[in-house]
């Protein structure tokens, strides 16, 4: 198939750090490369693909201070896709509702991901008003506030089976990986630690709309002697980061659409003690793959259990359930059925 992704523009695809969205994208085009199909890439120039790459802007917005106006910049990417949507079998936008107005008006196939949180009262009439466009969910429990939507299938995230992998490394304190934000909790995951006895390293992105709550109420407690903030890291330091984890903390208070650090910690065999918010009941298996819990008590008493897990049997799972190339034939089936849909030909690419 021919095949157009089509990501945000704050981030290089793959971001140099943080960046949830930006970071399955790429995993996806280049599964879908590597599975013997056409995929044209577009997002912002420094970003690195197998794919024709196809830039509106040479830099990711969130690292060129010159940007003023980021929606001017996808305002123009919008057009360049809409422009070259004839060359290709289906689109695939990760932009969330932009593509709506413009792509009903075109006759290529298109399908978004949406990959942020729905519940917000101002999105209602928005897919109230486009209920016919298609939309993939990345949970089941993202959809819940907006069953009037699209949905045409739940795609669960994927990564690349050799990305993460577990290290030789003694279990030696919890972790906290991510982002510093008051629905991530990061407080919460400092104060587990310190009834468990434990230390904790949290390796985390402070985003500048957070900056002034990271200020005022995070970084006092990061003085206290268990702790020990590393700030943002890599994917090539996540495996050594995550191996020598006894457990990610990820006690959200918020309707997490996926959580991509629980499956990152899954590959490198670490159990995940995680709040039940959103989508946390379907990545995990619990009592298998980590713990899901209800609040601080429960998360402490989660941590005297985790000597019952195998981190051998947390990377089959991972394996089982949580591929990019499990992720990509899913996506593959969407593509099909909605081109067969739009009696739209299809050229065959030999695999």
């Amino acid at each position: 198939m021919r095949i157009a992704q089509i990501a945000p523009l704050t981030e290089a695809i793959p971001p140099k750090l943080y960046g949830g969205t930006e970071r399955v994208v790429s995993f996806l085009t280049e599964e879908l490369v590597a599975m013997g199909h056409e995929v044209t890439l577009f997002a912002s120039g420094d970003s690195e693909t197998t794919a024709e790459l196809d830039a509106v802007w040479p830099r990711a917005l969130r690292l060129d201070p010159s940007v003023r106006d980021p929606m001017s910049l996808h305002m123009l990417l919008l057009e360049r896709v809409r422009q070259r949507a004839h060359e290709f079998d289906l689109l695939h936008f990760h932009l969330d509702y932009f593509p709506f107005s413009l792509f009903t008006r075109q006759r290529t196939p298109f399908v978004t991901t949406l990959h942020g949180r729905l519940d917000l009262p101002e999105q209602q009439p928005v897919f109230g008003a486009f209920s016919s466009v298609p939309v993939i969910s990345i949970s089941d429990a993202q959809r819940r506030p907006l069953p009037q939507a699209g949905w045409i299938k739940t795609v669960l995230h994927g990564l690349p089976d050799r990305l993460l992998t577990p290290q030789p490394a003694k279990p030696a304190y919890l972790a906290f990986l991510g982002r510093i934000a008051p629905e991530k909790c990061v407080d919460r995951a400092i104060r587990i630690a310190q009834l468990c006895g434990l230390p904790i390293k949290i390796a985390a992105k402070v985003d500048k709309a957070d900056a002034a709550y990271f200020k005022k109420d995070i970084e006092p407690l990061l003085s206290q002697p268990h702790v020990d903030f590393i700030g943002e890291i890599s994917d090539a330091q996540k495996s050594e980061f995550l191996s020598g984890a006894i457990a990610l903390l990820v006690p959200i208070d918020w309707p997490e659409p996926f959580g991509l650090v629980m499956i990152e910690a899954m590959a490198c065999g670490a159990p995940v003690i995680a709040f039940n918010r959103g989508s946390v009941p379907e990545i995990i298996d619990d009592g298998v793959t980590g713990f899901v819990v209800e609040d601080e008590v429960g998360a402490v008493a989660a941590v005297q259990r985790l000597p019952t897990l195998s981190r051998t049997g947390i990377r089959r799972q991972f394996e089982r359930r949580f591929t990019a190339r499990r992720m990509a034939e899913d996506y593959l089936h969407v593509y099909g059925a909605l081109a067969r849909r739009d009696h739209h030909h299809l050229r065959v690419v030999k695999t």
